[in-house]
């Protein structure tokens, strides 16, 4: 007689539905296809996974197993992809770090996340000893990313040594589909992050969608150049394509020069990056002369593109099917996609939900508003987080109703089309009316000295706040702030044009590529108050 127990495994095992799952069955189909490029190295869909086996079975020797927190501080390069899978296959908690944090911001995450071990790349060991050091975390498993071949303490262990591991079966682990292998600190406007906690089942529904709704394909050639320590870069576009089975080339960066050389040499076909590292593109002065007729697909996401830009990459790139993802970490990421056909038509759009979403515009007591209503914009489905680590009460409020609450505010129009109106945060409520920054910033956009702009809401003795814009000039061009300010008097109400005009050589912008408002808000904090005197 079968014991139900065995029986059950037996049956757990053959249903398989994990992380770690997807290398392996991209292996098997594609074995001698070109999994991953970075530098030098072109590595193979059997030697990738046959790595991540050694890799695994080495930290699982070091006591990593199910359920296990282990911290991955690096840029990009080939080795983190092979520890993000091999932990995986362990059952163990992969928890990304932004790599631009400091060692106190590190600290909290690290002693937070109660992580039991840390990969860190040679580049950022001293920030990582500084972190454990401050926070009191003692891992036990630390390993070091040989990446620029520094000299580190001795305590890390190489982890180059542990994919030479002498074992490349398949740890035998059955991880439920719906536990947590994935945890992303948000970069919100709290004083403190939160770990977004996503599972297989989170991560393969969200995988589906980008392939269905982003026309992804097997025979896809992606240049992958944004932090893969981001849900953005790492779920929505690296790890779709290993699921299909198409090629990855890794850069360490968004370096627009090396993006152009990289699209050009390896004839890819497929790219993402976020507004402002597409209009670094479009500006620098390579564009025109690279062969970029091999790219078929763009991506963009992270934050709002500027319609003018849209336009712009459909004139110069006009072989390319241009798609918006819209979404946040908790979405894992992408929740709304608008696509080519709809680029000019929906000009502005974040798109429809993707195809295992369902998104609503709600009001303040989360009932359902009318088409062409601002309200904010909620979700449900499984891409959704399973919830805040260690923090019940944020994970009820953004629960709350049996729908994920974005903190977004927007308006769905009668075909279904989302429109994303600001954040909550970003709303500026100037002498009694509210103004979105965003408005303001499509009607800056359309000056012709205009590269960038940031607009947001600054303290203000008579309008209790004002609307300010800081603006990166095109190289070669010039304008002032009364030239800017009689622009958006043009095309806005006069409650919505600026009050304010600052020009600056660059804007502060995070790993991902979003401009940082709250450290323009605090820079320009007393701008209001010494306008008004």
């Amino acid at each position: 007689m079968t014991d139900s127990t065995d029986l059950k495994t037996t049956i757990a095992a053959a249903r398989s539905f994990g992380l770690g799952d997807l290398l392996r069955r991209s292996a098997r189909r594609f074995p001698d296809r070109t999994a991953l490029v970075y530098g030098e190295l072109r590595q193979s869909y059997a030697d990738l996974d046959a790595t991540v086996n050694r890799t695994a079975n080495a930290m699982a020797a070091r006591g990593i197993g199910r359920g296990d927190h282990v911290a991955l501080l690096s840029r990009n390069n080939h080795a983190f992809v092979v520890v993000r899978f091999a932990l995986a296959r362990l059952g163990a908690v992969e928890v990304p770090i932004n790599f631009m944090l400091n060692a106190a911001e590190v600290g909290y995450i690290l002693d937070n996340a109660e992580v039991c071990g840390v990969v860190v790349e040679d580049g950022l060991a001293t920030v990582a000893q500084a972190a454990m050091a401050e926070s009191g975390v003692r891992p036990r498993l630390l390993g070091v990313i040989r990446d620029k071949q520094l000299e580190v303490d001795a305590r890390w262990e190489p982890v180059d040594g542990w994919m030479r591991h002498d074992d490349d079966r398949e740890p035998a682990v059955i991880v439920d589909d719906d536990a947590p292998v994935q945890m992303l600190y948000t970069s919100g406007t709290e004083s403190r992050p939160k770990g977004a906690m996503l599972s297989a089942r989170s991560l393969y529904a969200h995988y589906a969608s980008c392939i269905a709704d982003g026309e992804m394909t097997a025979d896809d050639i992606e240049v992958h150049s944004l932090p893969l320590f981001h849900c953005a870069q790492l779920d929505a576009f690296l790890t779709p394509d290993l699921y299909l089975g198409a090629t990855s080339i890794i850069l360490p960066g968004p370096d627009p020069a090396a993006l152009l050389r990289t699209i050009a040499r390896e004839r890819a076909t497929k790219l993402f990056c976020p507004p402002t590292v597409w209009i670094a593109l479009l500006r620098h002065p390579d564009f025109d002369r690279t062969d970029l007729s091999s790219l078929r697909k763009g991506y963009y996401g992270a934050s709002i593109m500027p319609g003018e830009i849209i336009k712009e990459i459909r004139t110069r790139l006009p072989q390319v099917r241009l798609f918006n993802f819209y979404g946040q970490t908790e979405m894992s990421p992408v929740a709304t996609v608008l696509r080519p056909e709809d680029q000019l038509r929906k000009l502005g759009s974040a798109g429809r939900p993707a195809i295992n979403v369902e998104t609503c515009v709600v009001d303040d007591d989360d009932r359902p508003v009318p088409p062409g209503t601002v309200g904010e914009i909620v979700h449900r489905g499984p891409h959704v987080t399973l919830g805040y680590w260690k923090n019940p009460e944020k994970t009820a409020e953004a629960f709350r109703n049996g729908w994920f609450h974005s903190g977004d505010l927007g308006v769905m129009d009668e075909e279904g089309y989302l429109t994303v109106v600001d954040r909550k945060k970003d709303m500026i409520k100037t002498g009694g009316e509210n103004v979105a920054s965003r408005e303001v910033e499509e009607a800056i956009f359309q000056h012709p000295a205009v590269s960038e702009v940031a607009v947001f809401g600054v303290p203000h003795p008579r309008w209790i706040e004002a609307a300010m814009a800081v603006i990166v000039l095109r190289a070669g061009q010039q304008a002032d702030a009364a030239a800017i300010i009689a622009h958006c008097r043009e095309r806005l109400a006069g409650f919505k044009t600026p009050k304010l005009v600052e020009f600056v050589e660059q804007l502060p912008k995070n790993a991902s590529g979003k401009i940082l408002k709250r450290e323009l808000r605090q820079r320009f904090a007393g701008r209001g108050a010494a306008a008004a005197e």
